[in-house]
Order: structure tokens, then C-alpha cells, then sequence
């Protein structure tokens, strides 16, 4: 089993001139490069007392930085965890609250909200080989977390509370080679890496498994559909995205006069995240000119459960595909009681997170003596073992790209003193789901629904908040005073757009 930055070594020892990571503010490192701004954030963290075990937060978005800094904890034999610099003071705080790092680095060069974070948590500025980036310590080092975790990935749970994921070095590894082996990687190959760093699709299935085929990444920090399609038309070999982007990207195209791609380098392209409409695929696939694969992750699964290779265009399989070499994946029945071979979707393999940190409890709810992992989801097995994804048995909405939990969002609504209660909900539109909220109010104390959009950016990141919100004296319950989510859609078809 190698160390997430050993996956990187291998690159440094066999190609140490080729081609590594890219990125928008105009950085370009060789895999040598790449090892050495690596090597001055190490003696940095290290300087700053972290020691093995220590938590290294990395605020940021996509940029060069973002890897050498993860790759310098995995170094220091600290566990990483990287923060989308996009989230709200707030959301940071709870994360910190809960990780306590003894190290926080926020990339700093691009424009926005790693300034003010910075800024908030204080310490100091630091250059390097890595460029420019600013270093806080927030809590005092402990070195208490299990050795064999390499980053933590925090998901929010149904309590709203923050769970970190702690994923193993061997899971990195895993994931990575399964998805480099999965798209065909090489050394040959540019892949663009516009998914988030900061999620389990971006950091396995993107930048470990590069790393792990010697392929070349060009980063960018925030998706732009006419950025995508100049890096397409530059050269892009691998294109893994979610259906928005897609979606975007075509439109954009169309905008031009352009009714496909007509790219002679494009080998590969896959759509994640959601899952995909026949009539869309097909679309997909004559703007691109390759067959458009399918998969099914999750977080505490590294990213990869299963994947399509369909090698001709106008396959009309919309499956997830059939489990990766060396996953398991079963049905339990009896979780979604209609029958018809449709259940939770249970798997177990070298992908399989360690735990929660700091949370057994929510450990055990999900995962068995035996390795096997509760999804939350529903589905069910083909005749040839492909995977179909039926719904969601959690409430996880994934707005472009990023995954959105409304006891979240829930939250921050009823912090309002005007809002009674509140149920928040996704909607499926054609390339995307909406994150939908629905808040009960007091006819003599009613709020304006703008005064609630701006309570509201004022607690969450941007692809949180709704984008719409209805308010009503009373929402759908149960006898026992439970909210019944099915039927807001219906019952409120006439408020919504």
C-alpha cells in the first residue's frame, strides 16, 4: 500500500519533466515542480509544530497550491482536509470546531473569499516554491488521529452536523487507480479539473487518479462554460463533469452556431452526480462525438462504485454500469419494502471509508462488522449486475455538483425569528436539481421572501441557498407533527416557477 504522496513519487522518479498540474492563474509544474513546492509546504507545516496525526485544513478552490499542499500533509503524515473557500464564516467554523486543526493554509492568490478568510483567522503570509499562500494555527496540536487516515472529506449529516469522512491512504489509492484504469489514463492524456478538489469527485477521481496514471491536469477554480470549451478545443483528452456543466457547455456551443464539438483529441467524457436521461445522453453524445459513460459514488465509497465503459455512441444503457474490480454491491430489500428487486444499495471494497472521525456512533449506523456500507440509497441490480439508481432514501440534493443536505439549509431558515418551521426539497429540471424551500410562517409576523434570500447568503455558500422559496401559513404534516416532503411539490405546484 503506497502513501497518497508516494502515488506522486512514482510520477518524480519515473517522468520528472512531464506535464503535472495547471492551473488558471497561469501556474504550470512539471512533476518535479510539483514535488519541490510540496517539499517547502513540508517544512513549513512542519516548522508550525504539525506534527503526525495533526489535521491541515486547506482553504481553497481549485489551483496548483491546493495539491502541493495536500500532498505536504500526507508528507508530514497530517491529515488533510480540504474546505471550499466558497462556504460562509459560519460553515468554516463548524468544520474547524469539529476537526481542529493545528494548521490552516488558504490559498490566496485568486480574488474573493480566501481574502476574507484569511483575513479572519489570522496568522501569517508564507512563500515558497508553492507561491503565495497564508498560514493560521487555530487550535494546538494533538496528533490524535488514526494513522492510516489520509484526508478528511465533510459531509453533512441528518442532523445537520458536520460528519468528516475519514478516507485511508489504501482508499486514495484504490480510487485513484480504479478511476485512471476506469477512463484509460496515461501519461499522455490532459485531463480538465474543474471538479471541486474540496469533494470526493475531484480529489479521487480526478487528481489522485492523474497522479496515479502520470497525466497532465489543467485546474480551474469556478466552472465557465466558454472556459470549458476553449480547453476542449485546446486539447482536453478526459472530461469528467456533472450534467450542469454539460448542459452549459452544449448551450454555449450552440450560442456560437456550433452544434457539436468536432474535437479530434476528445477520448473520453463522463457525466456524474445525477443521473442521466435518455434523450439527453444522446444529445451529449452527438455534441461530443464519444460515448457518454455513466457512474455511482459517494463519499465514504471514494467517489467510485460503479461506471459504464460502453465503448459505441447511442448505447441506450442510462445504468450506473456494473460495480469497479474489487466492489461489491448487493440490494437489502427490506430498506425500501416495494419489492421489485428495489432496496438500499449496500457495498463493501477497498474504496470503503475508515469511519467518522470523532463520531462511532454515526459510524455504526452505516457501517457493518463485516465492511459492508449503507448508501442511504435506493436501487436496484439488472440481469447482466448494472446498477440502477431509483432515488434517494436520504434527502441529498446535488445542485451543480455540490452536494446540498436541507437539514443545512433548514437550519440556517429557521435561525430567522419570522419563520415558524421549514422543509427544504430538490427538483429534478433537465441537467440539474433546484434546492426548493418551503417555510412556514406566522400571518401576523410574515416576512418578505427577499429578507429570507439575504438571511440566508449571509450563513451559507452560494449553491446552498434556494432558489426559490414559499412561504405558507401551514405545511403538509403528519399526525405527529412530521413534515411530509412528497407532498410539497404537488401541493405548492401553483407557487412555484
Amino acid at each position: 500500500m503506497a502513501l497518497w504522496h508516494e502515488i506522486l513519487q512514482r510520477q518524480v522518479d519515473l517522468r520528472p519533466d512531464a506535464p503535472a498540474f495547471g492551473d488558471s492563474l497561469g501556474t504550470r509544474w512539471s512533476y518535479r515542480e510539483l514535488a519541490a513546492a510540496a517539499a517547502d509546504l513540508r517544512q513549513v507545516l512542519s516548522g508550525a509544530g504539525v506534527v503526525p496525526g495533526d489535521r491541515v485544513v486547506v482553504l481553497a478552490e481549485n489551483c496548483c497550491a491546493v495539491v502541493a499542499a495536500l500532498m505536504a500533509s500526507s508528507q508530514c503524515g497530517a491529515v488533510a482536509v480540504p474546505v471550499n473557500a466558497r462556504m460562509s464564516a459560519v460553515e468554516v467554523d463548524r468544520i474547524l470546531d469539529h476537526a481542529r486543526p493545528a494548521a490552516v493554509l488558504v490559498a490566496t492568490q485568486i480574488p474573493g473569499d480566501r481574502q476574507a478568510h484569511a483575513s479572519r483567522l489570522g496568522g501569517e503570509g508564507i512563500t515558497g516554491r508553492f507561491g503565495e499562500m497564508h498560514l493560521a494555527h487555530p487550535y494546538a496540536s494533538s496528533g490524535d488521529a488514526p494513522d492510516e487516515v489520509a484526508v478528511l472529506l465533510y459531509t453533512t449529516g441528518t442532523t445537520g452536523a458536520p460528519k468528516g469522512v475519514m478516507l485511508t491512504h489504501a482508499n486514495l489509492e484504490f480510487g485513484g487507480k480504479a478511476s485512471a484504469e476506469l477512463r484509460d489514463m496515461g501519461p499522455e492524456d490532459v485531463i480538465y479539473g474543474v471538479l471541486p478538489m474540496t469533494h470526493v469527485f475531484g480529489l479521487a477521481s480526478v487528481m489522485t487518479a492523474a497522479l496515479h496514471a502520470g497525466a497532465e491536469v489543467w485546474l480551474e477554480a469556478r466552472f465557465s462554460a466558454a472556459k470549458l470549451y476553449e480547453a476542449l478545443q485546446r486539447g482536453v483528452t478526459r472530461l469528467a463533469a456533472v450534467p450542469q456543466m454539460h448542459a452549459l457547455v452544449m448551450q454555449f456551443a450552440k450560442e456560437q452556431g456550433l452544434e457539436r464539438l468536432d474535437s479530434p483529441v476528445l477520448q473520453y467524457v463522463s457525466s456524474g452526480a445525477a443521473p442521466l436521461d435518455p434523450d439527453w445522453k444522446r444529445r451529449a453524445e452527438r455534441f461530443y462525438g464519444v460515448a457518454l459513460q455513466n457512474g455511482y459514488g459517494m463519499t465514504e465509497a471514494t467517489a467510485g462504485v460503479c461506471a459504464t465503459k460502453n465503448s459505441e455512441m447511442g448505447n441506450p444503457d442510462i445504468s450506473a454500469g456494473p460495480p469497479l474490480p474489487g466492489v461489491e454491491v448487493r440490494i437489502d430489500e427490506t430498506v425500501a419494502g416495494g419489492g421489485g428487486g428495489v432496496g438500499e444499495v449496500q457495498l463493501r471494497g477497498g474504496n470503503v471509508m475508515l469511519g467518522y472521525y470523532r463520531n462511532p456512533e454515526a459510524t455504526a449506523e452505516v457501517l457493518d462488522p463485516d465492511g459492508w456500507l449503507s448508501s442511504g440509497d435506493l436501487g436496484r441490480l439488472d440481469d447482466k449486475g448494472f446498477l440502477h439508481i431509483e432515488g434517494r432514501s436520504k434527502e441529498l440534493i446535488i445542485h451543480g455538483g455540490f452536494n446540498v443536505f436541507p437539514p443545512e439549509v433548514e437550519a440556517a431558515l429557521n435561525a430567522h425569528p419570522k419563520v415558524v418551521q421549514s422543509a427544504v426539497v430538490g427538483r429534478r429540471n433537465k441537467s440539474d436539481e433546484e434546492v426548493l424551500a418551503f417555510v412556514e410562517v406566522s400571518p401576523q409576523d410574515r416576512p418578505e421572501v427577499a429578507e429570507l434570500i439575504r438571511f440566508v447568503r449571509q450563513q451559507l455558500a452560494g449553491y446552498k441557498c434556494p432558489s426559490q422559496i414559499v412561504l405558507t401559513e401551514a405545511l403538509p404534516a403528519a399526525p405527529t407533527g412530521k413534515i411530509l416532503k412528497h407532498r410539497l411539490l404537488e401541493q405548492f405546484s401553483t407557487d412555484l416557477q
